[in-house]
């Protein structure tokens, strides 16, 4: 497997509110691959959000560590991490409650040249051309307000100003879910050339599945702040190990409108992260729960190469052999 960038190990948040504990994330361990783009997926609620912003600091780990190229950056000093931010960027799902309506583009763009003392006015504004011709629109559009735009432009300046400061990974938190189809096929591709070019790493957030298998190397399936199942994209869609991640998988549209597929129905609604349940957070909606899920919370199953899976009843329920799971 390729070096790792970022290396999560236990990462815990919890919120304290007047109701009590939100359970957001517990001990969530795994990698991410330089060079790639991992998939995180779930239902509302599962904690992705949180989980992408924790990696940047913008929400404050309860505990763990976060390695970015080496470094634990979970206590790291306000002034290191400031500069350790000039690597790390995000690109917000809704591009035009992220963009200032007041500032023009070009500005916009720039805002994080400025904050790092990156050049001289005339080399932010040429270095501005550049990254709008280079996600698809024109430098003339420098002197125009965001609400001129369409939202598939809005997100392409969110990703160029994402870009500017030259990072190493990008979180794309729901970065395509708002566009239509044709227009979030655009984006995807957008991102999949920026990634070859710039050798980026990406941590890219849906809850469409179908999305995430198309543009990611890696899938990593978050349920209720747990860690469900992790491994490469192609072995996640066609050989899932996880109940959840079947769930999921069942449930992406076949573009054969005469395919016959199983769907695996998920009945009730997610626990509350006030309190979630005992043993295996899935349980309570799982179609093959036994006794001993309600008791220890599971760990990995290493059910392939990099591909490990959180839940008890792997082995019984899929089989592998030689690392290849199968049904």
């Amino acid at each position: 497997m390729t070096e790792a960038l970022l290396q999560i190990r236990n990462l815990t948040k919890r919120f304290a509110t007047g109701a009590g504990t939100v359970h957001a994330l517990e001990d969530v361990s795994f990698d991410i691959p330089r060079g790639s783009i991992t998939g995180l997926v779930g239902e509302s609620g599962s904690g992705k959000t949180t989980l992408g912003r924790a990696l940047l600091r913008l929400v404050e780990p309860t505990s763990g560590q976060i390695r970015f190229d080496g470094t634990d950056i979970v206590d790291l000093p306000a002034d290191q991490m400031r500069d350790m931010r000039r690597r790390m960027q995000i690109i917000f799902q809704d591009p035009m409650s992220s963009l200032n309506p007041r500032l023009k583009v070009g500005d916009l763009i720039a805002e994080g040249l400025h904050a790092f003392g990156i050049g001289t006015r005339t080399e932010r504004r040429d270095r501005v051309a550049v990254l709008l011709e280079e996600v698809g629109l024109s430098a003339d559009h420098m002197s125009r307000y965001p609400h001129a735009f369409s939202g598939g432009q809005r997100q392409r300046i969110g990703i160029a100003r994402a870009l500017a400061v030259e990072p190493d990974f990008i979180v794309a938190d729901e970065s395509v879910s708002a566009l239509d189809v044709s227009i979030q096929a655009q984006v995807l591709n957008l991102l999949l050339d920026l990634r070859a070019k710039r050798n980026l790493t990406m941590l890219f957030i849906a809850h469409d599945l179908s999305v995430v298998n198309y543009l990611c190397d890696q899938v990593a399936v978050l349920y209720l702040g747990r860690l469900m199942e992790v491994g490469p994209a192609r072995q996640v869609d066609q050989a899932p190990a996880h109940p959840y991640t079947r769930a999921l998988n069942s449930a992406i549209p076949q573009p054969d409108p005469r395919a016959v597929r199983n769907r695996t129905l998920l009945q009730g609604d997610i626990p509350s992260p006030l309190a979630p349940p005992t043993g295996c957070v899935f349980r309570t909606r799982c179609p093959h729960v036994i006794t001993a899920c309600g008791q220890d919370r599971p760990g990995p199953r290493r059910v392939g190469d990099d591909h490990d899976s959180y839940c008890i009843r792997t082995e019984e329920l899929y089989g592998h052999q030689g690392g290849h799971i199968h049904s």
